[in-house]
Parts: structure tokens; sequence; C-alpha cells
């Protein structure tokens, strides 16, 4: 449609120009100036659309803009010189005094058209390669954005000033030649009409293609922008579209090896700190009666009771996806404390005493120093934040008479309630040396019994939602010689 709105225009607009400034043209009748005009320009329509499948869209995309731009204007040029040929034989018109002024008028036509039905190719290009996620590869000189709008720029004033000049010397000629016969105010009204004409057509379509580069240049960098904005966020997994053969392509090719190289790095870094953790725990868990399969259970029980409650009302705004996740890497830290007390309290096999017993107490609050020592040194993050809350309260009761602090209710932190009780049920259907293994209906009877006094009433009820995949994690990464019933 933009093409045959632009030869339209030509159709019409060329007969007007070439009588408005050339003095040989002006002395045929008006069909006998369009009728050579109106049927090149309609050949050439109809040629154009084998041309662009030949040498055009069978082109690299890369390629297609310029090749595209350059055969409508090609054609552009053509035309007028066969319109000069045509002039010059049939009516003997001078190929200076006339046939450059088609040429000058047709072919500045041509490059606005040229120009525009690039860009609207540029913009083809692009969608294309977003829609079907194609990567066009930049040549290495390219031919820069920047020194095509000075281009654009430069020829569009040569062109407005050629015309003015030619429209000037046209009508200084018309003016001698005409004598007295013609007023100063026809001269002036006769030349304010033809200025008139020349801006009405050139203004628009200088318009529309600054209009067209804008539009571009802002797809542009609101694909680049977006891509950057998510990346802020912590997501990599969005591309810029490399769609275009110049500085941009570039950029977005940087871009997207940028974000691939930080999306490797965060990838390194989460397995370290996982690795780290993991490691840690484990050693923690070396100097306790338990085993290293406690840290594997009680991280999935959490994840698992977390993800059933994440619709809930009460938990909907703070277990979204990344926050569970977190849960789950930061669960294993819960009794990193327990370095912290001496072996003779630690792997006593007996019950312990109460003054035993106080300094056992003191783990929860042992590692949550620890951590906050930590996350001074790392920096406020949220992985550390609920690391130091699980490990300070996942010994704290819903009714206030737990440890170390006496927190009850709400004032538990979410990751300390989901924490009780992922850990009272591994340590009741687990086998110690003070007691036996019970099984896991035993285990969910005492963990009932402490719905609304050790326990948050809604994750017991979670719990008995999702009994059966407790009962699949503790089968699964279950002790050696020990599984759940």
């Amino acid at each position: 449609m933009r093409a045959i709105l632009h030869y339209l225009i030509a159709m019409v607009v060329i007969p007007f120009y070439g009588i408005r400034v050339c003095p040989f043209i002006e002395t045929l009748t008006p069909l006998q100036v369009a009728t050579p005009i109106i049927f090149v320009l309609s050949v050439q329509f109809l040629l154009r659309k084998p041309l662009i499948a030949t040498f055009v869209e069978a082109a690299p995309l890369k390629r297609q803009v310029q090749r595209l731009f350059w055969l409508e204007l090609g054609l552009f040029t053509i035309s007028a010189l066969i319109v000069m040929a045509y002039n010059e034989f049939f009516y003997g018109f001078p190929f200076l005094e006339s046939g450059l002024k088609i040429l000058f008028g047709l072919g500045g036509l041509g490059f606005f058209a040229a120009s525009d039905i690039a860009l609207e190719q540029e913009r083809t290009v692009a969608e294309k390669v977003k829609r079907e996620k194609i990567t066009i590869d930049p040549d290495e000189n390219y031919f820069p954005l920047t020194r095509k709008v000075a281009l654009f720029s430069s020829v569009s004033i040569i062109a407005l000033v050629g015309v003015f000049m030619l429209l000037v010397i046209k009508d200084l000629d018309w003016i001698i030649r005409a004598g007295a016969t013609v007023t100063l105010k026809e001269a002036q009204a006769s030349i304010l009409k033809e200025f008139a004409f020349v801006l009405a057509v050139v203004l628009p379509h200088t318009l529309n293609i600054i209009r067209a580069y804008a539009r571009n240049l802002n797809s542009i960098l609101t694909n680049q922008t977006s891509v950057l904005s998510r990346v802020t966020l912590g997501h990599y997994d969005n591309h810029v579209p490399v769609a275009s053969n110049d500085e941009f392509g570039v950029m977005a090719m940087h871009t997207n090896t940028m974000v691939d190289r930080i999306k490797d790095r965060t990838a390194e870094l989460a397995r370290t700190r996982d690795v780290t953790i993991l490691s840690l725990a484990t050693l923690a868990e070396t100097r306790d009666n338990e085993t290293g399969a406690h840290i594997l259970r009680t991280q999935r029980y959490v994840r698992a009771l977390a993800t059933q409650l994440k619709d809930h009302p009460r938990f909907a705004s703070v277990l979204d996806a990344e926050t569970i996740d977190l849960l789950y890497k930061s669960a294993p830290l819960h009794d990193v404390g327990k370095v912290g007390i001496p072996d003779a309290i630690l792997l006593k096999p007996g019950k312990l005493t109460d003054d035993e017993f106080t300094i056992m107490k003191t783990h929860a609050s042992l590692g949550a120093e620890a951590l906050e020592v930590a996350e001074r040194e790392l920096g406020s993050n949220s992985f550390m934040r609920y690391a130091r809350e699980i490990a300070a309260t996942h010994h704290e009761k819903w009714d206030g008479s737990g440890y170390p602090k006496g927190l009850s209710g709400d004032a538990i932190p979410i990751s300390g309630r989901l924490m009780a009780v992922a850990d009272v049920y591994d340590a009741l259907i687990s086998k110690r040396v003070y007691k036996p293994a019970f099984s896991h209906d035993k285990a969910m009877g005492i963990l009932r019994e402490g719905r609304g006094s050790h326990f948050d009433p809604d994750i017991i009820d979670a719990l008995d939602a999702i009994e059966a995949t407790f009962i699949d994690i503790a089968n699964e990464f279950g002790d050696t010689a020990q599984a759940a019933e």
C-alpha cells in the first residue's frame, strides 16, 4: 500500500512539477506531459514485484533493506531517463535544460519513496526476527544509522534548494519574456504558488521519513530497554532481537552476550552458594546425632508446605515462587548453630539435664548470630535474611512458649513456622540414640495435638492436605536403615 501511494503521488506531482520548472515542457498539453510519465511509472510498478522477489527476498535478511532501497531508487531513476529520452526523441527537448529537470524531480521523489519503503521493510524484518527468533549477524563494516540520517538530511536539503533554484530560474526567464504584460503582483503570486506547491510535496515526504525513522528507532530502544529492565530484576532469559545491520544490531548483539554471561556467572554463583550451604549444613549435622539426610528431607518439607500455602489468603502476599525457592535453599542452615554446642551435650546419648538443655537451646541464637555476621559482610539480601530467620525462630512456638525469644503467633516469621513443622516431623519419624523412629501416623498425631499451641494452625492444615507428599519425601531421602512407615 505504501508503494502504491508513492507511485500515485509521483504520477500526479511530476507532470505539475515538469510544467512548473521547464519552459519546454510547459509548451505541451497536460495530456502530452502526463501520458509518458504515467505509462512509465505503471510499467515500473508492475516490474517491481518480480524484481523484489529476485533481488530482495532471495537475499539474506541483513541485506534486504539496503537492496530494496537501491532497487526502488534505481527504478525511479531509470523511469526518469526513459521520460527524458522520450521527450528528446519526440519533441526535441534539450538534455541539459529539460531532461535533467525531469531526472532531478522524479529521482528526488524516488529517493523519498525508496527511503520510506526501505524503512517499512526494516520494520518487517525486525518483526520477523522477533517472531521467529532469528539473529542477524551485523557486518563488521556496517553502514551506521547516523550516516543514514545525515545522508537523508543532506539529500532532502539539496532537493529542496535545487527545486527552488529551478523555479527561480524558470520564473526569471518567464518574467523577462513576458515583459510589461505581467505585473509585479501577478509575478509574486505566481512564484508564491509554485513555492507553496513544492513545500506541499517535499515537506510531507520529509516529515514522513522522519516519523518512520523515529518509529523504527523507538522500537529498537524499547526492545533494548525492556531486556535491560528485566536483567536488573534478575531475569536473564530474554534477548534483544538483532534485527538491523547497523550499530543498533551490534549493540543488541553485545547486550545479548552480556546477558548470557551474567546469566552464566549468576548460575555459577548460585551453584557455589548452594554447595557451600549444603557443606556447612552437612558439617553441622556430622557433629549431631542426626543423619545428613535430615537436611535434604526438611528443606523439601518446607518447600512442599510453602507451595501448598502460596494461594492461602494469609500467605499469598509473601509466598511467591522466588520466596519459596529461597526458603528451600536456606532451610539446611536451620541447625548451623549446633557447631557451637559442646560435644558432651550435643552427642549425649541420654536425656539432657536442665542445665544442658539450656545450653543446647543456645544453638538457635548462635546460628542466627553467625548468619547475621555473614549478612553484614555480604550486604542485606533475601537469602541471608531467610537463613537467619529460620536459624533463630524454628524453635519458637505459636503460643509463645518456645525459644530463644518466646515469640508467638504471626510475630514468628513464616520461615520459622514452616521450619518448625518440618523439623519436628522429621525428628519424630527418625531414629535417634535416645528414641526409636515413630510411624508417620503417630508423628502426624503429635503434630495435630500441637495445632494452635506449638504450630501455626494453617500450616498443620496444609500438612494434612499433603501428608502423602511428606511420606514420599521421607521414603526417597530416608536414612540407610530407616524410612517412614
